[in-house]
């Protein structure tokens, strides 16, 4: 009976690893439609270095999150033997892995907003110190019950915080630190005239749209395999994350007239928003979640633009850092019995671990980036933005004609 136990423990153990590399790796996936859709959003002569930018964060974020962020927020460090490390098949290395590629969004969303005008290597620190620091602090907080936060808000309000799959502790806190870089950069030249915003149509609306697909394709694995564990996963989550999304698309095709960068940033304003609360919501609730932060990114997005002058390249302010926050919330309003949810939550203990997981990147994001810039610098100068970035960074072009 000893016998068959350990095997049936060693065999759930595979199970749950395998499980977990598999969300790993699709969410992995994902940072290919994070550089597609800012490739195609951007103008020609960036975009070499939007794919540079993509590629080099993740790298040295996976570095700063191994050595540091994770050790931040769940107290792990990798200081020991190789047979220590790979207990239980590894379980716990894959779910580092899985979490990394969490944490390397913050740069990837960050960079949609700060696009075509902004130094390599500055930035390139700027990421790391986010990931090392900033984003692990609230991870902590929200999702290993560090500082206490959790434990006084069920006290208090009978629930703790519900940030199932990200969309305040990644999403928002991305969205929020992009903001703040995006207005330390300020706006690129040519963007306004008189008064006026000038257009700079997307180079590749083909790419915008291919990295659309890549991320709402690897988001199933980002939302459903946040369980963590075979045993705890739920087609709720994988329902709900469709759900939310179709609304997203519905909206930003109604409310966008059409445009294709509004139709294919619709399904990932809905995934933004529904990531809090995809284990909790019904169904029902979580289309109405998602045609919400559809029409919400449409809407902001056109106001930053054209009435704040706000040059946020891509949108992730309204998409991430607002759809974010947007999430938080509703998982408290559309997780309620009374709405058909799972209950559990509180629309309290909701709004506070949102408006936390926003001043903790107001307050990073304008420490790092601002540091940054008093020190080194995150401007490219007007010559070189007008080059643009492939030339003056990477000395060379997407594409050649011969």
């Amino acid at each position: 009976m000893d016998s068959i136990s350990s095997a049936i423990d060693t065999l759930a153990s595979s199970a749950n690893t395998l499980f977990l590399l598999m969300g790993s790796v699709m969410v992995f996936a994902m940072h290919a439609g994070f550089a597609f859709l800012e490739v195609g959003t951007v103008r020609h002569k960036n975009q070499v270095n939007a794919l540079a930018k993509i590629m080099t964060d993740f790298g040295f974020s996976a570095v700063a999150y191994f050595f540091v962020g994770y050790w931040v927020a769940y107290d792990v460090t990798f200081f020991q033997d190789a047979k220590t490390l790979a207990a239980d098949q590894g379980y716990e290395l894959v779910k580092f892995f899985f979490l990394m590629t969490f944490a390397a969004a913050i740069p990837a969303i960050v960079s949609g907003g700060i696009a075509e005008r902004a130094k390599f290597l500055p930035i390139l620190c700027a990421s790391s110190l986010t990931v090392a620091l900033v984003y692990p602090f609230f991870e902590g907080i929200a999702w290993n019950n560090n500082f206490g936060l959790q434990d006084w808000l069920i006290t208090t309000f009978g629930a703790a915080f519900h940030d199932f799959a990200g969309s305040v502790v990644v999403h928002s806190v991305g969205g929020w630190i992009a903001l703040v870089a995006t207005l330390l950069l300020g706006v690129r030249k040519g963007r306004y005239r008189d008064g006026k915003l000038v257009a700079f149509p997307p180079s590749n609306i083909p790419f915008l749209a291919l990295g659309a697909w890549i991320l709402s394709i690897g988001w199933f694995g980002f939302n459903v395999m946040s369980a963590q564990t075979l045993d705890n996963i739920s087609g709720l989550v994988a329902l709900n994350s469709m759900m939310a999304m179709v609304g997203g698309i519905i909206a930003a095709l109604l409310l966008g007239k059409n445009d294709p960068g509004f139709i294919h940033n619709g399904p990932l304003a809905g995934l933004v928003a529904v990531c809090a609360g995809s284990d909790v919501m019904h169904p029902i609730g979580a289309l109405v979640v998602g045609m919400i932060a559809g029409g919400l990114f449409v809407w902001l997005f056109t106001l930053q633009q054209n009435k704040w002058k706000i040059d946020d390249v891509l949108g992730v302010w309204p998409l991430h850092g607002i759809c974010g926050a947007w999430g938080g919330i509703a998982t408290g309003i559309f997780g309620q019995k009374a709405l058909g949810g799972m209950g559990g939550v509180s629309i309290f203990s909701q709004l506070l671990g949102t408006l936390t997981g926003i001043t903790i990147a107001l307050c990073g994001g304008l420490l790092i980036y601002g540091s940054i810039m008093l020190l080194v610098g995150i401007r490219l100068t007007a010559e070189q933005e007008f080059d643009g970035a492939d030339r003056s960074i990477h000395n060379i072009s997407a594409t050649y004609n011969d």
